[in-house]
């Protein structure tokens, strides 16, 4: 299925039901006076966070929903029907902005949020609203008024508590799929995830956290180049960000130091709150290097970029080190709630 994650909608609600004009006419009541009822009111427009969903993709075929309108009222004081509200479900995560004016509107970050986006209209009133001591027969009635009308814009920020951030080839995919169930697509050769991915790593049968890929950063990302600048917003929610680094220099020309730095700049370009951002440093690929000289690279870019926070080296491939990682992420998760 194709990762969408905007979408452009516009939602109405229902109109309300108009007010009836009627007079009783029965056979021992001469003057039986008004008994128009009211109409219904109009349907809201009500967006729902659905667990099952994680992707915009269903906003590409349908962009247009329109709630129930309120039925009129009828005589014999009869009421019309409200009106149904429309549900809309999106993925958890989702965030709602007019179009007109820019505004948010509101987040849907559970499963089970909900939010009204357009309110339905208010029914009309019959005539025997009216009916007062000195107006028998009024022959007033009212109008149900008109639902709102909203164009909308949906934008999806996916819910995980670790995310992973790099250089193409740096090794994420590889890593999400050691460690969880997810099966992003790898290979022995270089190229970059186009969508983000997100994976459930289970550390016990009640204990897990969820973890996201995103596609790549290249230097210039945030002045357009490339794809992930693009998906950096699924980010925003994470707790705490992985930075692969790719110990072996294959990522292009630049060498791990230089790779820690690009990345480190283009977070500050697209977001200065994402840059500061705890970031733990996770050395990649040490399959591909000599054992003896595994913790000589490592101290080496822990100099040379100056981290001061945690680091794991670990080989996806070989699976060597992603099991401390996973359980320190655990632990760091856990004490976070």
């Amino acid at each position: 299925m194709k990762f969408v994650d905007e979408a452009a909608i516009t939602v109405e609600a229902g109109a309300g039901g108009n007010g009836c004009l009627s007079f009783r006419r029965e056979k021992y009541i001469p003057r039986g006076g008004p008994d128009g009822g009211d109409g219904g009111d109009g349907g809201d427009v009500v967006l729902c966070a659905d667990p099952g969903l994680n992707t915009l993709v269903d906003f590409r075929f349908r962009r247009r929903f329109r709630a129930e309108r309120g039925r009129h009222g009828q005589g014999r004081d009869r009421t019309g029907r409200d009106g149904a509200d429309l549900r809309i479900r999106v993925p958890a995560g989702t965030v709602v902005f007019a179009v007109d004016s820019g505004e948010t509107l509101g987040e849907l970050t559970a499963p089970g949020d909900e939010m009204v986006v357009a309110h339905g209209g208010r029914r009309g009133l019959g005539n025997a609203r009216f009916k007062s001591s000195t107006n028998r027969a009024p022959r007033r009635t009212t109008e149900g008024s008109s639902g709102e009308c909203r164009e909308l814009r949906l934008e999806l920020k996916l819910l995980a508590d670790v995310g992973l951030v790099g250089m193409p080839n740096a090794g994420k995919s590889t890593l999400i799929r050691a460690v969880s169930a997810a099966r992003p697509k790898v290979a022995d050769y270089p190229f970059t995830t186009l969508i983000p991915n997100l994976g459930v790593v289970r550390r016990g049968s009640d204990r897990s956290f969820v973890m996201a890929d995103v596609p790549g950063l290249i230097e210039g990302a945030s002045g357009g180049a490339g794809l992930g600048i693009r998906f950096l917003r699924h980010l925003s929610r994470t707790r705490v960000l992985l930075h692969l680094v790719d110990v072996t220099a294959a990522c292009g020309e630049a060498d791990p130091i230089d790779q820690v730095r690009i990345i480190e700049r283009e977070l500050a370009a697209f977001d200065p709150e994402l840059a500061r951002r705890r970031r733990w440093l996770v050395p990649t690929k040490l399959d591909l290097v000599p054992p003896a000289g595994r913790a000589g690279i490592v101290a080496a870019l822990v100099e040379g970029t100056g981290w001061d926070g945690p680091v794991y080296p670990i080989s996806a491939l070989t699976r060597e080190g992603t099991d401390a990682l996973s359980e320190a992420l655990m632990r760091h998760v856990e004490d976070e709630d």
